[in-house]
């Protein structure tokens, strides 16, 4: 809470700075006219000739038998505990769902994840996701995939799946089955504003929706809910409305799971490049072959990867398990931006001695 308040603090600086009206309370557009939208604000009203919509998303709520939502948490109420559980049950195995999971394991807490799908981390390199499940499974991390929760009874999770009908007792109860676009309230519904398949605010790649000088950005869109990508949409949504021509790519965003160890990855696994009809190789060695990797993680092992098309040898992707793969993986996202292929990131000079190098290592593979 401390380091949030600090850098809220820098934000509100650099906006006051900049000469930002700031109105902390609810808004709704009102109206819209030939030449301006109006906004309307605890009894004021507010005229512009662009709009940018930015408010976020929540977490899903699933609809479970005998869930008590005033006592269940989810991601923003399970930072406001004030003392760590003996026990916690997680509904849901994504990216957030395994963070904390890996979390609360590191702290002592017994953690059970309850997951759908027959894998952990749906979307990320399959490899990947199931060295990841068996690393957490050795520190005592109960993960149970392919599982259907059924109930919710009290402090229990009752659940099905092929092995049959159980039920886990745990002290704390954490959501974590997906987000859902904040659309509601705001006035899209009189304005016609187009919405994706999953109740997002659809965009073109200049962040524009269907409704003219009306730009969104940000979770809101329900695609790729990421802090990063947010920015980015920000950025080229502000420079289309002032005439500077940009759009929006999604090719190269990375994605960490803030887990221990880290997850980082940036464009296509070879799974997902096949089913485009690339044909494509994944190059990949341990990453134990970093001698700094060795040193930092003694008796760990991880591994990274790098997808690479047949015809160029251009670089589709880069996934890396280990730490600090965080830390590395903007450089994969440089690479795919330029469209660099596996011969020129072989004339790249990559400081020794770095985990980073394992890159380096790994374009020289045969």
């Amino acid at each position: 809470n401390k380091v949030i308040r600090k850098l809220v603090g820098g934000v509100g600086a650099k906006m006051k700075k900049a000469k930002v009206e700031l109105i902390m309370a609810e808004a709704k557009i009102k109206a819209r006219h030939k030449d301006h939208l109006v906004i309307s604000s605890e009894g004021k009203e507010y005229s512009c000739r662009n709009l940018l919509l930015a408010t976020g998303a929540e977490a899903i709520v699933p609809p479970i038998k005998g869930l008590n939502k005033e006592e269940a948490l989810t991601s923003r109420e399970i930072l406001q505990i004030k003392e760590v559980p003996e026990s916690l049950n997680i509904i849901g195995a994504g990216v957030v769902g395994m963070e904390f999971a890996s979390f609360f394991n590191s702290l002592g807490t017994k953690v059970t994840v309850f997951e759908m799908m027959d894998e952990i981390l749906p979307g990320t390199d399959s490899e990947i996701s199931a060295m990841f499940r068996k690393d957490l499974s050795k520190k005592g991390v109960n993960i149970l995939t392919s599982t259907t929760v059924t109930e919710i009874d009290g402090n229990k999770v009752i659940y099905e799946n092929q092995e049959g009908k159980g039920e886990v007792e745990a002290e704390k109860l954490l959501l974590s089955v997906g987000r859902k676009a904040n659309t509601g309230g705001i006035g899209l519904e009189e304005l016609g504003i187009e919405l994706t398949a999953n109740k997002g605010v659809k965009i073109d790649e200049k962040c524009r929706t269907n409704i003219p000088n009306i730009y969104a950005a940000g979770d809101i869109t329900g695609f790729s809910q990421l802090a990063h990508t947010a920015s980015r949409e920000a950025i080229v949504a502000v420079n289309n409305m002032l005439g500077k021509t940009e759009r929006m790519r999604y090719n190269a965003v990375p994605s960490v799971v803030y887990s221990n160890p880290e997850i980082a990855c940036v464009g296509m696994t070879q799974e997902e490049a096949e089913s485009k009809g690339i044909a494509c190789k994944t190059m990949a060695l341990p990453m134990a072959y970093a001698g700094r990797f060795i040193v930092e993680n003694e008796g760990k092992n991880g591994i990274a990867k790098i997808v690479v098309g047949e015809k160029y040898g251009e670089i589709l992707g880069v996934h890396m398990y280990g730490n600090p793969s965080s830390e590395i993986i903007y450089g994969a996202a440089m690479a795919i931006e330029m469209e660099m292929r596996v011969k020129d990131m072989q004339e790249i000079i990559f400081p020794h001695p770095t985990v980073s190098e394992i890159l380096h290592e790994i374009v020289f593979e045969k």
